[in-house]
């Protein structure tokens, strides 16, 4: 590739009133007869963390088998277009997630300490206290690079305070990124301030009625900067441009669509959230939709996801699970209830093998998202039923620039902890910390 024009700066930005849209990686963002990878075109680090809440039913979860041969379990199957992007970790422990004296709360511990390995404090105060995650001590490092350090990502509502799980703090519960061992992050789970958080203003209820109501794209506003951009342009980038464009007004139209259904339905719970669907399925649509959207234009490259609360109640009616997801995890060994239990992993599943199809779909420098981010899927429960940390139900996916390898199933050593899977996708994003939470190395074999 030859570039003779002068670059585009990485950061370029489309504006308009309300409203700044940054750009997807572009040829022209290449400085002229500068090797790729000696640019800022030399494809960015992403982490990506997805938690499903009340563990899994292993029996349908773990493959059969080991390194490249192993099968596809039941639950797992979904990832089976994936396979070379994919590794299935199994006997990981988090063990200082256990009761350590505290007695019940292993719900609050599971997603309080996922991604930190640290047993969170007992307390129903403000005085919570875990662990710094490892989605912020990547953010520290690479998230100095974008406009967001991180992006914090929910399914479930977050508004319950006070006790929430055998004297443990709400606090827990609401979410898996810790900036420090006492500062949660916050998860957003309405879409369209996900949205305007990346492309523009206008955050409170009033404000996105009134969008709505003028019915008017904020790409509108930038529509004559966009085609003087177009004018210094090559036809590969500026399909690039224009398919990204209308990714975002795609977007933008199902938010707005769910939006106004939300507002002309009458629903049993007084003061719906506006923006938020009613469906698993569409919300998640969304937010994978929108995370893909800040990985393209690079305004964030660490994103945490959490498909539902620890002791998530939703039912799955698109999927003939009528059954509170949490109920059904309690499941005594009832065949039924783990027949429906394993349905209901699998389609947490087929969710993440689309948030997968969708990053395969976007290019990127050289090759695709995907091939640039390493997602990690899993949760900091076992057994919903036993309320144990060991073994995790883990899923690593995606490329890491090269330093991921996929097509295996891993069985760790017993007893190794969780931790070190974290220190070790650290090390494949650039960030080196010495250890993190009970790490003992790194994780063998990855």
């Amino acid at each position: 590739m030859i570039i003779t024009k002068k670059a585009l700066p990485r950061r370029t930005v489309l504006r308009g009133m309300g409203a700044a849209v940054a750009l997807p990686l572009l040829d022209a963002m290449v400085p002229a007869l500068t090797a790729m990878t000696r640019t800022p075109a030399h494809p960015a680090r992403r982490l990506a963390f997805i938690y499903i809440p009340n563990g899994a039913y292993h029996a349908a979860w773990t493959p059969k088998g080991t390194g490249r041969d192993f099968e596809w379990s039941p639950s797992l199957q979904p990832l089976a277009p994936f396979r070379e992007q994919v590794v299935v970790v199994t006997d990981l422990a988090h063990r200082q997630l256990e009761s350590l004296g505290d007695g019940g709360g292993d719900h609050s511990r599971a997603s309080a300490g996922w991604l930190s390995g640290v047993h969170a404090k007992r307390t129903e105060g403000a005085d919570v206290e875990v662990g710094t995650t490892a989605d912020q001590i990547a953010a520290r490092e690479i998230g100095t690079a974008t406009p967001l350090a991180s992006l914090e990502l929910a399914l479930d509502a977050a508004d319950i305070v006070g006790h929430c799980d055998a004297g443990y703090s709400c606090a827990y519960m609401n979410t898996i990124s810790w900036r420090t061992p006492t500062t949660p992050n916050p998860m957003e789970r309405n879409p369209r301030a996900v949205f305007e958080r990346l492309f523009g203003d206008g955050d409170s209820t009033a404000d996105r009625l009134r969008e709505m109501e003028m019915d008017r794209s904020l790409l509108d506003s930038v529509t004559q900067e966009i085609g003087r951009l177009h004018t210094d342009l090559g036809a590969q980038d500026k399909r690039r441009v224009d398919e990204y464009l209308e990714a975002i007004r795609e977007t933008e139209r199902r938010i707005r669509k769910t939006e106004q259904y939300n507002r002309t339905t009458e629903f049993p719970v007084p003061d719906r959230p506006i923006g938020v669907p009613e469906d698993f399925e569409t919300h998640a649509g969304l937010m994978i939709d929108l995370q893909v959207l800040a990985y393209q234009a690079d305004l964030t490259r660490v994103t945490t996801f959490a498909f539902g609360r620890e002791a998530s109640y939703r039912t799955f009616p698109a999927i003939g699970i009528n059954d509170p997801h949490h109920a059904l995890s309690h499941h005594q060994n009832d065949e039924g209830k783990l027949a429906r239990l394993g349905k209901v992993n699998a389609h947490h599943v087929a969710t993440f093998a689309s948030y997968l199809e969708k990053l395969q779909a976007t290019p990127d420098g050289d090759g695709t998202l995907l091939d640039h981010t390493l997602l990690l899927y899993g949760s900091g429960m076992s057994d919903g039923n036993l309320h144990n940390h060991s073994p995790l139900p883990i899923v690593l996916a995606g490329g890491a620039a090269g330093r991921f390898k996929g097509g295996r199933h891993l069985r760790a050593k017993p007893e190794t902890p969780m931790t070190n899977l974290l220190l070790s996708m650290l090390d494949m994003a650039g960030v080196r910390p010495e250890r993190l939470g009970d790490s003992t190395g790194r994780l063998t074999g990855l």
